[in-house]
């Protein structure tokens, strides 16, 4: 079951795939969060990059304006991780916009590694 966070900005209604609230290591601080999730399943992984990347910047923009507090991450498949963010160019897009990613092994549905 997949939960939304719900933002409504600058005329548009937008829906992160989660919102919700992590626990620092520390435990002592929370941290606001919101997830996009991608899974790359289609024909290429540039067009789904593309497609990603436009999502994040865009719902960066209205967290920044809305909800300062939450910070916005790319949730990414760690087979993806591995073969094409390390690629020369979605990793330097990936540096110059400041995405921070969850990467996830989706088979055993657990988070692999938190990138900021």
């Amino acid at each position: 079951m997949t939960h939304f966070f719900y933002l409504r900005f600058g005329g548009l209604e937008l829906y992160i795939d989660l919102g919700v609230d992590r626990i620092i290591a520390a435990q002592k601080n929370e941290e606001k969060i919101a997830v996009e999730i991608k899974s790359f399943v289609g024909t290429s992984a540039t067009t789904e990059f593309s497609t990603a990347l436009g999502q994040f910047l865009k719902y960066q923009m209205a967290l920044e304006e809305e909800q300062p507090e939450r910070i916005l991450y790319l949730a990414i498949p760690f087979d993806t991780y591995r073969s094409f963010f390390s690629l020369e160019l979605p990793r330097l897009l990936i540096e110059r916009y400041q995405v921070k990613l969850i990467i996830y092994d989706p088979i055993k549905k657990v988070i692999v590694k938190w990138k900021s």
